[in-house]
């Protein structure tokens, strides 16, 4: 798990222990879009509190499932800023939308965490709810549909959904102004690790069979491609990816 990934968790499930043995916390905590001038820091420590255990476990798994590859790829500094920006955002929309919802929960966060996933890993296969098989970024798209039906009839079932919105347009806006702040060919580089030869050279001892159902299709799709044209026909991100499944003697050098 990295560095803020972790971090964030652990904090999510203390404060949500604390929730537990001192209620008026969440009070405290709590964001209601029409305090935004009199209660400021709300915008921030919502993200923090949940609604019970259910709430925070998918938000803590969706943290889990989709952060570390996205820390990894844009860095430690860059990852804390686009889920704080995505949770902010989440709150912001829903003071437009919905000023009177009371709003807690890491949801806005976790989707801009989604959508740069998708943004980075578009074909990567997710299960939705564990039993839909769906590429990441039709997931996104088939979440944010769900969010604007939903939230412009109600939001049934107590769901924040104009703060999930809200978390996808806060990592697009900060995706998109740091691809143009650096350049796109530029941001692409800084944000793909390379993967050099010595690290790929015996890609034929990886074993499809033993790969998760989950990534079996793409790692598949990668082999055929290295068969097909070589393995400089690789891009960046599929060597990256392709080097995930390397068995572990192939991936450290010698020692001399």
């Amino acid at each position: 798990m990295t560095p803020w990934v972790r971090r964030l968790i652990v904090a999510n499930i203390v404060v949500f222990f604390l929730q537990q043995t001192a209620p008026a916390i969440t009070n405290a905590l709590v964001f209601v879009p029409r305090y935004i001038f009199v209660q400021p820091w709300t915008v921030v420590t919502y993200m923090f509190l949940h609604g019970g255990i259910t709430h925070i476990l998918f938000n803590m798994l969706g943290l889990y499932f989709f952060g570390p590859r996205v820390e990894e790829r844009i860095g430690s500094n860059r990852f804390i800023t686009l889920y704080g920006i995505s949770g902010v955002s989440g709150a912001i929309l829903s003071m437009f939308f919905a000023p009177n919802a009371p709003i807690i929960g890491a949801s806005g966060a976790v989707f801009g965490v989604m959508l740069a996933f998708a943004r980075f890993w578009p074909t990567a296969q997710i299960y939705i709810m564990g039993i839909l098989p769906l590429e990441a970024r039709f997931a996104v798209i088939l979440f944010a549909l769900i969010s604007l039906w939903s939230g412009f009839n109600g939001s049934r079932g107590g769901v924040a959904d104009f703060a999930h919105l809200g978390g996808f347009v806060g990592a697009w806006a900060y995706l998109t102004w740091l691809d143009r702040r650096a350049g796109a060919r530029s941001f692409r580089a800084q944000t793909t690790p390379k993967i050099g030869k010595d690290v790929l050279g015996n890609w034929r001892r990886v074993d499809p069979k033993a790969v998760h159902e989950v990534n079996r299709d793409e790692v598949n799709r990668i082999l055929d491609k290295i068969s097909a044209t070589g393995l400089g026909s690789l891009t960046p991100t599929e060597r990256l990816f392709l080097s995930n499944f390397v068995p572990p003697d192939d991936r450290v050098p010698p020692i001399s």
